[in-house]
């Protein structure tokens, strides 16, 4: 005769279908508390900002009055009369600092340091040494996240990047914020483009001519720079432009491929050089020459994060006309990237992008090398004093618009600006003996705008507590206990850490510069032409591999009991005397069932155990990721929090988010399994009734 529970269980087919759906309804509701955590987090932690679409126009003045001295009366003068007609914008992408830096032995008698990528660009040397007053060369400070796609936001816009933009490097969306391209547009500049087809997509429509080449195959060096070189002095001679957009990509590329260190890196840099050499003898004297990298690169040539060799990249400035009343400094001056954004829209004669924070650099305004210091201090807080009427409109703008500014800081910068208004109105009314007034008006306006700029850098990186209340409200789920199909929480917790473990130990790391990009071309050597998903879709899979590997598996915990018991008898201490009663335990083990066979007995159990089993993995894992969110909140304004703790943080959502996914399909798998099983066992059950 078949026992009770085995026939009940040949007739719950139904019931057991509701309880699987329960149980990943119930688990899939507990993801989405998480998700909408992390999601409220990112939010609100990382640098998140509203995006104006306002646009800056030449019939509307950035302030109250008139325009500032020097801008009245001139031909084809918009807030300021142009300098330039025409300029010839080459982006080397990933072009550090060092790469430019001119080599000086600081040792007597001592040669300069011999690498492969030192001393490779000896025309801009050479340039500042003959002509002085005719170039300079900055060291641009780049803010993080040091990826392609942020960096042309940056240079365009005058703004900061958002860091969770980041992952965007994969699919560039059209910069709807006001921007130099766009405004160049509008004044009936014709633009042409060659190189990276990124600006395809960020400025759709903009070029009246464009050779774009793919930029995804790192591995290949070569290709972007050849099409260019093919266009680019065919393209200055026919004189069929007013502003020519380079971007080179060999320099980049190879950082990936070999890094900086290798022989390869000297042959890029040396092309480039060339490239350089014969732009300047193209030049005609209304056009300016603006040589930037986007980013630097690591030693190992990677960039993404904030590192000193990341953010550190080059800049440098030319004309045929005596542009600069000084020479050079010994050691080149560092500016923030963003300040070429308001610099390039004065020196053009177009406004400045409306969300522009970024601050003038003055000395391209002092007249050349024969402007008298009074006249050349004069243009030269002109120039400022548009910029930090523009800053001063888009912070109005932007508070009026958004919460998210700190109102202290702006009232007090709003204050400083008001006082600096007023010292600029009140010098061009009494013009004489006002030098040291001039120099005070200059620090006044200057203090603004950097002022202005870090305000907006510690405003948009707040937190959400939203996070924590639903972490606390998904953490606080009874989590029931189901007898003998009891995972310890030992168990659990091991096999979580063996997935963290196993991310460590095939050689990845939280941080962006670390990720295997390679991976992308695994089966795909060639490229994969156009395509961004398949190879983001690789990279992945790569990086969360053992996340979802561990994740998938872990309903193998529910074996643990059973393998427990498995090791043998249950050892019990006997006491003198107690051989009978040892006896008839040992007879009521040897008819308990072990193993499978007990999941047959209880099904209900075995479904509530996989319940309790997910509830607990989800649980761990949402300890980590609150631990990663505390640590970032915690140390919000350390140096580090966007080298170390933020992308640890995001690392750790992705790994959450693919782990309660792998959870939830291995789930799944198994009550499949187990479904396929109860099916077998209620035809061997019929079998033996017959």
């Amino acid at each position: 005769m078949v026992p009770g529970p085995r026939r009940r269980r040949c007739t719950s087919g139904h019931g057991s279908r509701m309880r699987k759906v329960s149980v990943l309804a119930f688990l899939a509701w507990v993801s989405f508390l998480f998700y909408a955590g992390i999601a409220l987090f990112t939010s609100g932690f990382l640098l998140t900002r509203l995006e104006l679409t306002n646009q800056s126009s030449c019939h509307e003045p950035p302030g109250p009055g008139s325009l500032p001295w020097g801008s009245q009366g001139k031909p084809g003068a918009c807030w300021m009369a142009s300098h330039f007609s025409r300029v010839v914008l080459v982006l080397i992408d990933a072009l550090r600092f060092d790469f430019a830096q001119p080599q000086r032995s600081h040792v007597p008698g001592k040669s300069p340091v011999s690498l492969p990528f030192l001393g490779k660009l000896g025309s801009l040397q050479k340039i500042l040494e003959i002509q002085p007053h005719h170039a300079r060369l900055y060291q641009s400070l780049v803010d993080p996240p040091t990826t392609t796609m942020q960096r042309l936001k940056a240079l365009t816009t005058g703004s900061l990047p958002t860091f969770i933009d980041a992952g965007s490097n994969f699919a560039s969306h059209a910069i709807v914020e006001d921007n130099l391209i766009k405004q160049l547009t509008s004044a009936g500049k014709r633009i042409v483009f060659m190189g990276d087809d990124t600006w395809k997509d960020l400025f759709p429509g903009a070029f009246s001519q464009a050779f774009f080449f793919s930029s995804f195959n790192v591995r290949d060096l070569h290709t972007v720079d050849n099409g260019i070189l093919e266009h680019l002095y065919p393209t200055m001679d026919s004189g069929e432009w007013d502003v020519l957009i380079a971007h080179f990509l060999g320099v980049d590329h190879c950082g990936h491929k070999h890094g900086p260190h290798h022989p390869e890196m000297a042959k890029k840099l040396s092309q480039m050089d060339q490239v350089i050499q014969g732009l300047v003898e193209r030049l005609e004297n209304d056009t300016l020459l603006v040589v930037a990298g986007d980013h630097g690169m690591t030693m190992n040539g990677d960039h993404g994060g904030d590192s000193d060799l990341e953010v550190s990249a080059a800049l440098f400035l030319y004309s045929p006309m005596a542009l600069f009343s000084s020479t050079p400094p010994e050691e080149p001056e560092v500016i923030p990237q963003i300040s070429l954004v308001p610099t390039l829209a004065l020196l053009l004669g177009i406004p400045i992008p409306f969300g522009n924070i970024g601050e003038v650099m003055t000395e391209l305004f002092s007249g050349g090398k024969d402007s008298q210091p009074y006249a050349s201090a004069l243009a030269q807080a002109s120039a400022l004093y548009l910029n930090a009427q523009q800053v001063s409109r888009f912070l109005s703008a932007y508070s009026a618009a958004a919460q998210d500014l700190q109102v202290k800081e702006l009232n007090e910068l709003q204050n400083l600006f008001i006082k600096a208004s007023i010292d600029y109105n009140r010098l061009l009314q009494s013009p004489q003996g006002a030098e040291t007034a001039l120099q005070t008006l200059i620090a006044e306006l200057q203090q603004f705008l950097r002022g202005a700029r870090a305000m907006c850098i510690e405003s948009w990186a707040r937190f959400s507590l939203s996070f924590l209340l639903l972490h606390l409200l998904a953490a606080g789920i009874p989590i029931i206990t189901p007898g003998p199909f009891t995972v310890p929480w030992q168990a659990v917790s091991a096999w979580t850490l063996m997935a963290t473990q196993t991310f460590y130990s095939t050689g990845h790391q939280p941080v962006f510069p670390a990720i295997q990009w390679h991976a992308a071309f695994v089966g795909f050597p060639e490229g994969h032409g156009s395509s961004t998903w398949l190879p983001a879709l690789l990279v992945g899979a790569n990086t969360f591999a053992s996340h979802l590997l561990f994740a998938v598996g872990c309903p193998l915990l529910l074996l643990w009991p059973f393998l427990c018991e498995s090791q043998g008898p249950k050892k019990r201490r006997q006491s003198p005397g107690s051989e009978v009663e040892a006896r008839i335990r040992s007879e009521e083990e040897e008819e308990e069932p072990l193993m499978e066979m007990r999941l047959r007995e209880a099904p209900h159990q075995f479904h509530a155990a996989l319940l309790q089993l997910g509830l607990k993995y989800l649980f761990v894992l949402g300890i980590q990721i609150l631990a990663c969110a505390l640590a970032a909140f915690i140390l919000r304004r350390h140096l580090m929090v966007w080298k170390v703790f933020a992308p640890k943080f995001i690392f750790e959502a992705i790994g959450f988010i693919v782990s309660s996914v792998g959870l939830l399909l291995g789930i799944a798998l198994v009550m499949r399994v187990d479904g396929a099983v109860s099916s077998w066992f209620r035809k061997l059950v019929l079998a033996q009734q017959r």
